[in-house]
């Protein structure tokens, strides 16, 4: 190819798969000098092998197809033979980014602009949250901020060209600026090896669209520093000897957060990257084996690794979260949301006779509600004890410098009370913030993810905490319940007013109020009459139309109903997100069978001065 291509103004399958062939004979190329700076997280000189590899993975898996293969083809070709080809920690967190990608393309035959710039968001939004602890200075913040520079230029022009010209230089600079953000990096006089590679790819597409040649450089490199791969110091020995790595193909395989908990106890470094029907799991162990077992049972093992790595485990501890989410198992977030966040869950506990069930490992509501329907023993709840509580804030502060700690209404559960007891007995609770989110339920859920992106963003905690203030005040809840008894039984209600309820079959509406309690709403005759009329209170409430507003539905074994209020609030809202859930373990049995509830939360109107500034998501184009 030669001259320059202009006015490039859409991205196709053809244009993707001469975009990753290109990129990978770039990065292969720059193989060695990528090898040379590689220094973290381990100083073993392989990061530019690995991210090579796992990016020819990709390209062959799309050099195979048509050449005018359709874009979803193409996308979903690259994205799967990355998954399989990962190579590393680089070659998992490349396989992250372009899985994102290619789930933001979705359907899409032709791109433009604004959808090429959501795609990279995508990738770099994922691949921020694929582990527990991210570390800045890395890929993980030039791909951040290429995404920053894709959404600015695709606002301004529909030129891909001009766009990724944006794009190329916002990378360099950012690529530059990674031995500010590490100290390992500043110490060698390199920038970061992942980071690197990641600008490699984009100017192996640059060089695509501008026809400029890519072949090996034909004479060895020059470098003004010596091999700091070779002259970094490694740390002492660690106790884990392998980099496992296995995967893994089936649909029917545990959420990420218990695999997370089940490997824990084989190992470390963890990370989990899960597609449609693939899974691959990345862990550091002294049983390689014992993890290969354990991957049988979530589903047919297609491919396994053990790299004796005793002497590779240098700074790995030292990456840390800057700040960590710590929320009770109320919170009603799906398990994949809350390990994408790095977020850490203590459980309640669910109590039947003489066995404690820990809410969302032990049961789940889905089975509480089975058990409801057969009748038999009653279920009570406890909050967690101040000993799970401190479990929980070692697991945050071992890859977070300081956590904010949300939990369910301090009104409504001794939970936030045994929180602050663990963190005032943990160091008077230095590092540990706790916030009453004077709700339950995904009100709660939402605020940790509020909070979540705002600390994934680079804000402060107080400058959180004032955030998260303001949305709480401005958000809310109304809720329902079939039966009486079960909330009879936690005092929510009076016994005289329960049976009088339930003689003329009269359904309550109750509301969370402002400081966490449930009050009454309204009430009618008969369960057709219910959905209407908490519309009508929900219409009320979101008047005027909030221009950033997430909604959940929150059910108690009534899936159906579940579904078609969500689809309502779709048709109604277009909200930013809409979650739809059961109510887990610990809340069901307070609400009781065919409860069902409405949790709306708006984001609207600019931060206080005080606040930094975090980026909205880019607006749909048509």
């Amino acid at each position: 190819m030669t001259g320059t291509v202009v006015g490039i103004t859409y991205l196709d399958g053809p244009r993707l798969r001469r975009s990753v062939l290109a990129a990978a004979d770039w990065v292969d190329a720059n193989r060695d000098e990528l090898n040379r700076i590689n220094v973290f997280p381990v100083p073993d000189g392989d990061t530019g092998t690995n991210f090579a590899m796992t990016l020819r993975a990709a390209a062959e898996g799309v050099r195979t197809l048509h050449r005018r293969a359709k874009l979803p083809t193409v996308s979903g070709a690259m994205a799967e033979a990355c998954v399989f080809g990962a190579r590393g920690n680089s070659g998992m967190l490349l396989s992250h980014f372009l899985i994102g990608f290619r789930e933001s393309l979705g359907g899409l035959e032709v791109a433009g602009a604004s959808d090429v710039a959501r795609a990279i968001r995508a990738g770099a939004n994922r691949l921020y949250h694929s582990l527990d602890d991210p570390v800045e200075g890395t890929i993980l913040t030039v791909s951040r901020d290429v995404a920053d520079a894709a959404e600015w230029a695709a606002e301004r022009d529909r030129n891909l060209q001009e766009m990724m010209a944006h794009v190329m230089k916002r990378a360099e600079e950012s690529l530059r600026r990674t031995p500010e953000l590490l100290e390992v990096l500043r110490e060698a006089g390199v920038v970061d090896a992942g980071a690197k590679a990641f600008v490699r790819v984009l100017e192996g597409v640059m060089r695509l669209i501008e026809g400029d040649p890519i072949l090996p450089a034909a004479e060895p490199l020059e470098y003004t520093v010596p091999d700091a791969a070779a002259l970094a110091e490694v740390a002492a020995e660690r106790d884990y000897g392998f980099c496992t790595e296995v995967l893994v193909r089936g649909s029917d395989h545990p959420p990420s957060t218990e695999i997370r908990k089940t490997l824990r106890s084989l190992g470390g470094s963890i990370v989990v990257l899960a597609t449609e029907d693939l899974l691959k799991v990345h862990v550091h162990t002294d049983t390689p084996q014992e993890v290969f077992a354990l991957a049988e049972s979530w589903g047919t093992i297609e491919a396994t690794k053990a790299d004796d790595m005793r002497e590779q485990h240098r700074a790995l501890h030292e990456a840390h979260r800057k700040i960590g989410i710590v929320v009770d198992s109320s919170c009603d977030l799906p398990d994949r949301m809350v390990d994408q966040h790095g977020m850490v869950v203590v459980p309640l506990q669910v109590i039947r006779g003489a066995k404690t069930y820990l809410d969302r490992l032990d049961i789940r509501g889905a089975e509480l509600y089975d058990q409801m329907r057969e009748g038999g023993e009653v279920f009570t709840t406890s909050q967690p004890t101040p000993g799970a509580f401190l479990q929980a804030y070692e697991d945050a502060l071992s890859s977070a410098d300081d956590i904010i700690g949300l939990f369910i209404a301090g009104s409504l559960s001794g939970t936030l009370a045994s929180a602050q007891a663990a963190a005032q007995a943990r160091a008077n609770g230095e590092h540990i913030t706790l916030f009453d989110s004077r709700t339950a339920s995904f009100g709660l859920g939402m605020l940790a993810l509020r909070a979540a992106e705002l600390a994934e963003a680079g804000w402060e905690i107080p400058a959180i905490v004032r955030e998260l203030d303001r949305i709480r005040d401005q958000s809310g809840a109304f809720f329902t319940v079939d039966v009486f008894d079960n909330l009879l039984r936690s005092g929510r209600v009076s016994r005289g007013r329960a049976w009088l309820g339930g003689l003329l079959d009269i359904k309550p509406i109750l509301e969370v109020g402002r400081d966490g309690r449930i009050v009454p709403l309204d009430r009618v005759r008969g369960r057709e009459a219910l959905v209407p009329r908490v519309l009508r209170h929900l219409e009320r409430r979101l008047t005027p139309r909030p221009e950033f507003l997430r909604i959940a539905v929150a059910h108690a074994g009534v899936p159906e109903l579940g579904e078609e209020i969500h689809d309502e609030l779709v048709r109604r809202y277009q909200p930013r997100d809409v979650y739809v859930s059961d109510v887990t373990a610990a809340l069901g049995v307070h609400v009781g069978l065919g409860a069902w509830g409405i949790f709306w939360q708006i984001e609207d109107a600019a931060p206080s001065d005080t606040a930094e500034p975090f980026p909205e998501d880019p607006s749909p184009q048509a």
